[in-house]
């Protein structure tokens, strides 16, 4: 049976469940930061997510809470080399150690955080996030905020949760470049890997 693609369709969004608020024992808790970098958050950026500018104030509280519980934090960052194959399918960005790599300034990692660059969308595709993690930090939840929602958090976000481990995801603490974007992520991770999404980054307490 084919299930052909009709343009300009209304596409009916499922419904998302948000949770009132989750509360997360610190030392079983980690705090991924996905990929905002200059290129895709600064106005000078050279793959900017208009929206991404929106969350930095939320992620931003969210980071200081983290660290002030204990709560340990990774950043993944889009690495791109020079001819990178993935500029055949997007404008060149993120290219190691220029402006647009880096994280902004607003996020800035401290010196004993967790650093992983990555070649793919993912941030446990050749990095040694999973292993700092289970081994490491040996903790079962892991709170993911950033950019791009449906590219890079998503596929993080699924990895976390083809990991079993407990995926949170605020909403206001993602940004897209559509709605529907930002709907089809906060819907896969409710729904498909059992994560629990909250409305905002306000309503994740780690105690």
């Amino acid at each position: 049976m084919s299930f052909p693609f009709i343009p300009n369709k209304m596409v009916e969004v499922p419904e998302i469940a948000y949770k009132d608020k989750v509360t997360l024992h610190p030392r079983k808790t980690a705090l991924i930061i996905v990929d905002m970098q200059n290129d895709f958050v600064k106005e000078k950026g050279k793959l900017v997510v208009p929206a991404a500018r929106e969350t930095i104030p939320g992620i931003k509280n969210l980071l200081s809470s983290a660290r002030k519980a204990g709560v340990p934090v990774a950043y993944t960052l889009d690495t791109m080399k020079e001819d990178d194959p993935e500029f055949e399918i997007w404008p060149e960005h993120c290219k190691e150690n220029t402006w647009g790599w880096e994280v902004i300034p607003e996020l800035k990692p401290r010196q004993d955080e967790l650093i992983c660059p990555k070649l793919r969308y993912d941030g446990f595709y050749g990095t040694g996030l999973e292993h700092t993690l289970s081994h490491v930090w040996k903790v079962e939840n892991v709170v993911i905020v950033g950019t791009v929602s449906n590219i890079c958090v998503l596929h993080t976000a699924s990895s976390a949760g083809l990991r079993w481990y407990k995926v949170i995801i605020p909403a206001d603490g993602i940004s897209a470049l559509t709605e529907f974007d930002q709907a089809l992520t906060l819907s896969q991770v409710s729904n498909l890997y059992s994560g629990i999404v909250v409305k905002s980054t306000e309503d994740v307490v780690f105690k």
